[in-house]
């Protein structure tokens, strides 16, 4: 083998090492992906109270931290003004269980009193959610699913 083709050979193999060792560490760091996100609402009805669950799928490779879940109308001033996870720190935590290797499964509920659904905006409401990876990435996803009021 010529010394020109032995030159050309190893320093492709020193490209593509460093682009293998980029790609593991760029995929390290990726932010934390919502999968199969629901809501049900369910309204209140003569003496007994109604609910909202919401149930999403979290997948991170290194770890989910906390998933805070915020339901919002889409009446709001939240429509023209995106949330930010600033805003979202003072919001529920969802209750989150293993689902395989590096996912979980998080769901929130809450009981809706007749009370809370007469003072409620009626029509569409969406559902916000921030998911924290245990590597310090995260994902908001303002509009994760929806429900109606009526």
């Amino acid at each position: 083998m010529s010394r020109r083709i032995a030159v050309s050979v190893a320093a492709g193999v020193v490209v593509l090492a460093g682009a293998g060792a980029y790609a593991l560490a760029y995929a390290g760091e990726q932010p934390p992906a919502l999968t199969h996100s629901t809501a049900r609402y369910s309204a209140p009805a003569g003496d007994r109270d109604g609910s909202l669950s919401f149930t999403t799928d979290v997948t991170a490779s290194s770890g989910i931290k906390s998933v805070k879940v915020l339901a919002w109308p889409a009446t709001s001033s939240l429509t023209k003004q995106k949330l930010t996870a600033k805003d979202m720190a003072a919001a529920e935590s969802a209750v989150c269980t293993p689902a395989g290797k590096h996912t979980v499964h998080c769901t929130y509920t809450t009981t809706v009193t007749p009370t809370d659904a007469a003072s409620s905006p009626h029509g569409a409401w969406h559902i916000a959610v921030l998911a924290e990876a245990t590597n310090g990435t995260t994902t908001l996803d303002n509009k994760a699913a929806g429900f109606t009021v009526r």
